[in-house]
C-alpha cells in the first residue's frame, strides 16, 4: 500500500513539474517574441540623433531626448519621496510596531494599496498635489504621485527583507548593551539592505514605466524646452509612446519612432532591474 502511495506521489510530482516547465517555457517564448519584435522594429530608429535631439515636425522626425530627460527627472523626485518614507515605515512596522489588530489592519491596507490601479493614483495626485497644494501640472506633482504609488511596494519589500534577518542578530546586540536602534542599525540593516534596495529599484522601475499617473499631473506630449525647475511640465517616455502609438495625427509615419521609443523605455526599465540584481549580489557577497 505504501509503495502504491509513493508511486502516485511521484507521478503527481512529475506531472506538476511538467506543467510548471510548460508555463515557464510559454512565458519565456512570449517574452522573447515581444523583445524580438520591438528590437527589430525599434532598432532601425535608434541613432545618436534619435537619443540626443528634440522631436520635430509633429513628432515625425528628430529624437526623444526631452522624454528621456523628463523620465529621469521625475524618477529622481519619486525616489526622493518613496525611499526614505518606505524604509522608515518598514523598519517601524517590523521592529517597533506592536503585534496587535491595528498593526495587522495597517499591513492589510498597505497590501491593498499596492494593488490599486495606477490611474486612481493619478486622479488622487490631481486632487492633492495639483489642486489642493497648488503645485500645478509639473515634475513635482508627477513625481510625488508616482512616489505615493510606489510607497506600498517599497514598504512591503523592506519589511520582508527585515524579516529574513534572524532574531539572534538582534538579541546578541541587545545582550551586549546596545539600544534597540543601535542593534537595528548595526546588526539588522546591513543584512536586510540588499533586499530593501532590490525592492526599491524594482519599484522605481515600475514607476518609470507608468503612464496614467503622469498623464494627469504633469506630462506633456510636446514641449519646445526642457524643464528648468520642478514646477515645469515635462515630456516622458511612457506618455510619449502612448500618444505616438494611439493619438498621433499620422500614426503610420510615427510608428517607427514609436517602436524606437518603446525600445528605449524597455532598456531603461531593464537597466534598472539589472542594476538592482547586481547591487544585491555585490552586497550579499560583501556580507558573506
Amino acid at each position: 500500500m505504501r509503495i502504491r502511495l509513493s508511486a502516485r506521489k511521484k507521478i503527481a510530482q512529475a506531472v506538476g513539474f511538467f506543467f510548471l516547465r510548460v508555463c515557464l517555457y510559454l512565458t519565456l517564448a512570449v517574452l522573447l517574441l515581444f523583445l524580438y519584435d520591438v528590437g527589430k522594429k525599434g532598432g532601425a530608429s535608434i541613432s545618436w540623433e534619435f537619443l540626443t535631439q528634440a522631436p520635430r515636425r509633429g513628432m515625425t522626425e528628430g529624437g526623444i531626448f526631452p522624454a528621456i530627460f523628463g523620465t529621469f527627472l521625475v524618477t529622481i523626485v519619486t525616489a526622493a519621496l518613496a525611499i526614505p518614507l518606505g524604509a522608515f515605515a518598514a523598519i517601524y512596522l517590523n521592529e517597533y510596531a506592536p503585534k496587535n489588530r491595528v498593526t495587522r489592519i495597517i499591513r492589510l491596507a498597505i497590501r491593498n494599496l499596492s494593488g490599486v490601479p495606477s490611474i486612481v493614483y493619478g486622479l488622487f495626485g490631481v486632487v492633492l498635489f495639483v489642486n489642493i497644494l497648488k503645485f500645478g501640472t509639473s515634475v513635482l506633482s508627477a513625481g510625488l504621485t508616482l512616489g505615493l504609488m510606489t510607497l506600498p511596494w517599497m514598504i512591503t519589500a523592506g519589511e520582508e527583507a527585515l524579516k529574513t534577518v534572524p532574531n539572534s542578530y538582534r538579541e546578541g546586540a541587545l545582550a551586549l548593551g546596545s539600544t534597540k536602534w543601535q542593534s537595528i542599525r548595526t546588526n539588522v540593516l546591513p543584512y536586510a539592505l540588499p533586499g530593501m534596495l532590490t525592492g526599491t529599484m524594482l519599484g522605481l522601475a515600475r514607476a518609470a514605466g507608468e503612464t496614467a499617473p503622469i498623464m494627469f499631473t504633469g506630462a506633456a506630449f510636446s514641449l519646445p524646452f526642457l524643464p528648468k525647475s520642478l514646477g515645469d511640465q515635462f515630456m516622458a517616455l511612457p506618455y510619449h509612446l502612448y500618444i505616438m502609438a494611439t493619438q498621433h495625427h499620422d500614426i503610420a509615419k510615427a510608428r517607427p519612432l514609436a517602436y524606437g521609443t518603446a525600445l528605449v523605455l524597455i532598456v531603461f526599465v531593464l537597466g534598472m532591474n539589472m542594476a538592482a540584481i547586481m547591487l544585491r549580489y555585490r552586497l550579499r557577497r560583501k556580507k558573506r
